[in-house]
């Protein structure tokens, strides 16, 4: 019996594992992609997944009822793209992540006062945050403030007593609280319990697109998540170091007259003295510098965060501790701004 077979030249493009199928039964390895067909006598072939021209005879074998199609050649093209541009430096240099997040927190901080402005504020979400960052962290602050009022408390007389300067005592007392201790140990505190929240939420938000969702329903994540935070950071900060300086010199006069027989009326008369009204403005300038500081720099670590829960974590962390940086170079800074020059406070209470 005589097997007569006809070639049927047509074209294919394929790539390193394309598949050939003849009723189904045979394939030959490929790329998925889309399919090209080719009906010749009875018989049905596909071919997918175009990429390299190709010339194939399709030999029709009456034995076996199969298609048989070798690969007789390859048209391959000589003018091909190149694949990739030339690498350069700056193509694989990425910045540091310290560095880009620095520029994260100068940039968030210009978008907040831009829109502050504008008056383009979530005042509702801003007075939740209010009752968050001040009545609820009251509690912790002045419990803080009372303990470190009546640390300083036991150095300070021990030294005054010996020297013979018990009227000076209420007055130390007072410039050390007014000027650095409240707004210092408030801001502390408030770092260590909102500042810390602020990070987590706004991370946990980041890494499960909560504020790619607010951008497709066409709210700013900075106007309803970042302002009301920063807005409410700083306007309760003045008055939780004005609760914190008070509570810190009622321990103190208190410890000091139960315990070394310094009466309280000596230690509020030299701490009214010794007090001026600046020194009381400047307190409060500074706590409302802390605020901001804590807001932002949590807010913009928050938004900043990658990598899932691991991240959440580390950006908390990081937050807390380099918004604690922030506070004692600010404390510094405006220390040197405010008071300059030799003093003359405590002339008046000795």
């Amino acid at each position: 019996m005589q097997t007569t077979s006809q070639l049927h030249p047509t074209y294919y493009f394929s790539s390193r594992r394309s598949s050939i199928r003849s009723n189904g039964r045979m394939k030959l390895g490929g790329w998925n992609s889309s399919q090209l067909g080719i009906n010749g006598r009875g018989q049905s072939l596909r071919f997918l997944t175009p990429i390299r021209k190709t010339r194939l005879f399709v030999i029709s074998n009456a034995d076996d009822g199969h298609a048989y199609a070798p690969v007789l050649e390859e048209d391959s093209n000589t003018n091909h793209a190149p694949s990739s541009e030339p690498e350069t430096f700056f193509s694989k240099w990425s910045p540091p992540k310290y560095l880009w997040r620095g520029l994260s927190v100068l940039v968030l901080a210009g978008q907040v006062i831009v829109r502050t402005l504008k008056g383009k504020v979530h005042w509702r979400n801003t007075l939740q945050q209010l009752e968050r960052v001040g009545p609820k962290s009251v509690g912790v602050c002045l419990l803080t403030s009372a303990f470190v009022g009546m640390a300083f408390t036991i150095q300070f007389v021990r030294e005054f007593t010996r020297l013979g300067l018990n009227r000076s005592v209420g007055g130390v007392l007072a410039l050390a609280f007014s000027r650095e201790l409240s707004p210092v140990v408030t801001s502390i505190v408030v770092a260590g319990r909102i500042g810390s929240a602020f990070a987590a939420e706004l991370g946990t938000m980041q890494v499960s697109e909560q504020t790619d969702t607010l951008r497709v329903l066409g709210s700013n994540p900075v106007d309803y998540l970042v302002t009301p935070r920063v807005i409410a950071s700083s306007l309760a900060l003045p008055f939780l170091t004005l609760m914190c300086f008070t509570v810190g010199m009622a321990s103190s006069a208190l410890l000091a007259d139960s315990v070394y027989g310094i009466s309280i009326n000596i230690i509020l008369d030299s701490a009214q003295r010794a007090l001026r009204s600046w020194d009381i403005i400047s307190a409060m300038i500074k706590s409302q510098v802390f605020g901001m500081i804590i807001s932002i720099v949590s807010c913009a670590w928050g938004v900043t965060t990658m990598g899932g829960a691991k991240g959440v974590g580390e950006s908390t962390t990081s937050a807390v501790v380099i918004s604690l940086v922030g506070i004692f170079m600010a404390d510094f800074a405006l220390s040197y701004c405010f008071f300059q020059g030799a003093g003359d406070s405590l002339k008046n209470c000795v």
